[in-house]
């Protein structure tokens, strides 16, 4: 299907066709022949990035008479980035409509303009609920002729706590109206005004109800609070390409995050609502633009921020509300593109990652922060990638070739790389030579919980049993967790089904056990595999072997923990 199949006119049909559209969404195909129907109410519900301004702003265009100038439709929408990223696509989607009048009404603007544009006339206005409120108030906005009322991203208005408002205007708009409410999910309150407001609705859902796009992958990283930071840095330098948000619940705190790596260097800024509407502006213009690398935002200062190609969204503070989670992640993961969203919390909010997974229908995925090394690998490759990917253009750097042959005459080669490399990577080098690396402290229990001296007997119990340990030579050292045992061992089951054991994690190797049977050739093909950077040696353990760490029993029964040691286990 295409646009060209829904009754659109030609003038609309010819802007969105030099926007690119060419082929519409799950929500636009199947809310926009509904729509221009005009027959019965409608409840939209599809997640954050899928089309909904197009859904609602392409079929109310439609209808729209323009040789009427009063108000006949209202869309509303929480916040005034939105409200002005809504305006700016309905006047893109009618820019071969001659004569139509859009009007975008919003706070912390001044009154008079807004006033103005109302009284000259206009077909559809795009407003938050408190300003439009306040017209209607001052006898600036009469609903009175209103045929299409539109409630967009309705469970972050109610979120937002404009209940009041929302009530207020409905009431004062004509009972005879077309009513369309696009959510990405349908709590109870926005139920309660489908319930009270609209006349037997028809619910469209594209996708799943809360739940968040497939094209992001969530990860979590856990670990002391008093380390937020420093694992932000981590995970920002071992992502060189990021282009993303970084999300905060206040704005205290959002500006503070911000200040930080400003000083720090990194190409940031804040946006949140203590700033004016001219520096919002001017924070999302240099986003936009690139100039900007990461915008530290509160969620309701980043509602209707439409960025293209956003990499990650970061979760420096949880949200208060599921639902606001899915939402700050909706805004990677766009156009069929992948995205990363990166939680970081401390040991209390684990509860609060599991209650995200239930809503969500997902893992979340607990992964250890980027060590020094491994940030540092990853910005000398992308270093690399930089320079082998450059356009030379070698025409206008050929008068300056003879001196700078001359200048670096006296460097071989593998010098000349030394010099090169460092002069961009000496910052990182420094920082994460110096650095201690960040352990979490889901680790530190496990390895609590875990330590060898308290796990393993070697009895005959065990020598007679069908499982075997195999013995793996990463450990507490290399900072492995046992999931990481696990999925090393999925990845080379080669779709056989292998229980797994105990696994235990000494200082420098580790053991799990596995079911004789397939002992050797787990072993075989963990032997191909590195951890980090480090070829596997892997090997069944048996009596007396001598390998790695050594575990025994000692003449009380209890377990005990010997270290390294070369003759036998007695």
């Amino acid at each position: 299907m295409n646009f060209s199949d829904f009754s659109l006119n030609e003038k609309i049909l010819r802007a969105i066709g030099e926007m690119g559209y060419e082929t519409p969404t799950p929500i636009q195909e199947k809310t926009i022949p509904l729509i221009l129907d005009g027959q019965d109410d409608l409840i939209g519900l599809a997640e954050t990035g899928s089309g909904k301004t197009a859904a609602f702003g392409l079929p109310m265009l439609n209808m729209v008479d323009v040789s009427d100038r009063s108000i006949q439709g209202l869309v509303l929408s929480p916040t005034r980035e939105l409200c002005m990223q809504i305006a700016g696509e309905m006047e893109r989607f009618s820019k071969h409509m001659g004569g139509i009048r859009l009007t975008p009404i919003y706070g912390g603007a001044p009154f008079p303009p807004q006033k103005r544009a109302l009284k000259e006339g206009t077909h559809i206005i795009i407003a938050t609920p408190g300003r439009l409120l306040d017209l209607i108030r001052q006898g600036a906005a009469d609903l009175s002729t209103l045929r299409f009322l539109v409630l967009d991203e309705a469970d972050i208005m109610l979120n937002m706590g404009f209940k009041d408002e929302l009530d207020a205007i409905l009431e004062a708009a004509p009972p005879e109206r077309l009513n369309l409410l696009f959510s990405a999910t349908m709590p109870p309150e926005v139920a309660r005004i489908a319930e009270n407001y609209m006349k037997s609705p028809k619910e469209i859902t594209a996708g799943e109800k809360n739940r968040g796009s497939a094209n992001v992958e969530h990860s979590c990283y856990m670990v002391h609070a008093k380390e937020k930071y420093k694992a932000l840095k981590h995970l920002v330098d071992s992502h060189p390409g990021i282009y993303g948000i970084i999300f905060c619940r206040t704005k205290a705190g959002c500006q503070l995050i911000a200040d930080k790596m400003i000083k720090e260097g990194y190409p940031t800024d804040a946006l949140h609502g203590d700033l004016s509407q001219t520096q919002r502006e001017y924070v999302m213009k240099k986003f936009r633009e690139r100039s900007l690398q990461l915008l530290v935002a509160t969620d309701i200062a980043a509602r209707g921020l439409d960025v293209s190609d956003l990499t990650h969204v970061i979760h420096y503070d949880l949200p208060d509300e599921i639902e606001v989670y899915n939402h700050r992640s909706g805004r990677t993961g766009r156009a069929g593109k992948q995205g990363l969203s990166f939680a970081i919390i401390n040991m209390k909010e684990k509860y609060r990652i599991r209650r995200i997974e239930k809503v969500l229908g997902r893992e979340i995925s607990y992964k250890n922060v980027p060590t020094g090394r491994e940030i540092c690998r990853a910005q000398l490759l992308a270093l690399i990638d930089r320079v082998t990917s450059v356009e030379v253009d070698s025409e206008q750097i050929a008068p300056f070739i003879p001196v700078i042959e001359e200048k670096i005459a006296g460097l071989d080669k593998e010098e000349l790389i030394r010099r090169f490399v460092s002069l961009e990577f000496n910052r990182f080098l420094d920082y994460y030579g110096k650095e201690k690396d960040i352990v979490s402290p889901l680790s530190d229990r496990d390895d609590r919980r875990q330590r060898p001296e308290r796990a393993i007997e070697f009895d005959r119990g065990d020598r007679d049993s069908c499982t075997v340990p195999l013995s793996i030579s990463v450990g507490k050292r290399d900072r492995i967790l046992p999931q990481e045992i696990i999925s090393l061992v999925n990845r080379n089951s080669d779709n056989r089904k292998i229980p797994l054991g105990k696994i235990l994690i000494g200082p420098s190797s580790s053991l799990v056990y596995v079911n004789r049977e397939h002992a050797e050739f787990l072993a075989e093909r963990l032997n191909r595999q590195s951890f980090r950077g480090r070829r596997l040696k892997v090997s069944a353990v048996t009596r007396g072997s001598g390998q790695g760490d050594t575990f025994r029993t000692n003449s009380t029964g209890k377990k005990g923990y010997k270290g390294k040691k070369k003759g036998k286990h007695s």
